[in-house]
Order: structure tokens, then sequence, then C-alpha cells
């Protein structure tokens, strides 16, 4: 039995809110579970120097954890002076994942920064984040679609995230912080909405895991991404 009492391949209750700032050119609330994250999409008719010129748009992200979105408060690493390497490695993972559904030839010579700021947070805030974004980021692309600055959709394809692992010898669909902190295997799935594979994170945290189990978290993965694909668009067509 897992301690929330879902079924093995359930997902905790998904819900993505848009337009909740008013100055983002794209913006979310997305809520999996009791884990919160805010993410909001800007627009810059730039591109760093090591993509000027190439005609190629760019897609970047920020991640970042509020102090109380813990259970005990986090020193904000501002005050610190330097981000942790957590954050740093999430953030990257959250560019990437978006940058693989997007055509940087039809986004033209443009960036887009995702900022992704947890404000609760209780297991797979890097997943929310990803899916989330990617809702952030459809939304200034359809202001860039609307006014004509560019002819053609560059996203090609949506990409979410699912965390999957082995809790109690089971495998099971979308970690709560409680399975998360137990879990003997535990992994972070990136796909797109045509279930193709963009990143695969697994590690053994307590016990090692066979390719059938490996097999198993897929399989589930599929699943959890699909319903999340669903939401997205559900959201982006409100």
């Amino acid at each position: 039995m897992r301690p929330s009492g879902r079924d093995l391949s359930e997902m905790r209750p998904v819900s993505i809110e848009t337009g909740v700032t008013k100055h983002a050119e794209g913006s979310c609330l997305i809520k999996v579970g009791d884990t919160h994250v805010l993410c909001t999409a800007t627009l810059e008719e730039r591109v760093p120097p090591f993509v000027k010129g190439s005609g190629l748009g760019w897609v970047t992200a920020e991640y970042g954890m509020l102090p109380r979105s813990t259970t005990s408060r986090m020193r904000r690493e501002a005050a610190a002076g330097k981000q942790g390497g957590r954050t740093v490695e999430i953030q990257r993972l959250i560019g990437r994942s978006l940058r693989a559904g997007v055509d940087r030839v039809a986004l033209g010579e443009r960036q887009i920064t995702v900022d992704c700021d947890v404000i609760q947070a209780d297991g797979g805030t890097r997943c929310a984040s990803i899916t989330g974004g990617w809702v952030a980021l459809k939304l200034a692309v359809n202001k860039l679609l609307k006014t004509g600055a560019i002819t053609s959709d560059p996203l090609v394809d949506p990409v979410a995230a699912v965390s999957c692992g082995i809790y109690a010898g089971q495998p099971v669909l979308d970690l709560d912080y409680p399975e998360d902190s137990e879990a003997g295997v535990d992994g972070n799935f990136i796909l797109t909405g045509s279930g193709k594979l963009i990143e695969v994170q697994m590690s053994a945290e307590g016990s090692v895991f066979s390719r059938d189990q490996m097999n198993q978290l897929m399989d589930l993965a599929e699943k959890g991404v699909a319903e999340l694909v669903a939401a997205q668009k559900a959201a982006v067509d409100a």
C-alpha cells in the first residue's frame, strides 16, 4: 500500500491554471498533488552570443525553491551568493528538455526564458517544472503566432515529465515525498507527447533493479506522461 492510498499506476491529482501573472508572455500554476510550481515564460528579441547570427532561436530555464516550500525554511540562494549544484542541474535539465520539443529555425532569432519557482514541494518538483514550463512556453509562442511575428508553430511536440520508482518492492508512478525519500530506485522520465524519449534519469537509491523492472517503470512513465500531455493541451486550449 502506498502512503497516499493510490494505486501503483495512479497519478496524483493534476491541475494547470494559466494566465496567473500579469506581465509574463506565458504563465501557469501547475499543481501535482501537493507540489505547486509557478512557471512563467519571458520573450526577448535577442539571443545569447553563442547563438547570435545563426538564425536559430533559444529556449532556456531557471529554477528555484521558495524558502518555505519545504517543511523547514531554506536559506535563499541569493543570500548565499551562488546557486547550489542541485539548482543548476535541475534548471539545465528543464532547459534542454524544453528545447527538445522546439523547432529553433521556426522560432527565429529570439529567446524565451522559462522561470520555474517552487511554491510548495512534495516530490517531483523538476518534473512538474518541465510539464508546467511547456505550458508557459506554449502560451508565449501563441502570442508570437497571433501577432504574426512567426508564421509556423515552433513547438513540434509537447514535453512532459514524471517520476517513477521502486517503493516497497513495487514499481510506482509519480512519487510523492514520503515515497521519494524511501524509494529503493528513483527515476525521472522526460518524454514528448508522441512518446519519444528526451531524457531518463534512473538510479539505485538503496537497492539495485532489473531490466524487467526498468521496463515496468518505462511503461508507467508513458502512462503518466500521456495523462500530463492531455492536461497540458486542455490548459492551453481553455
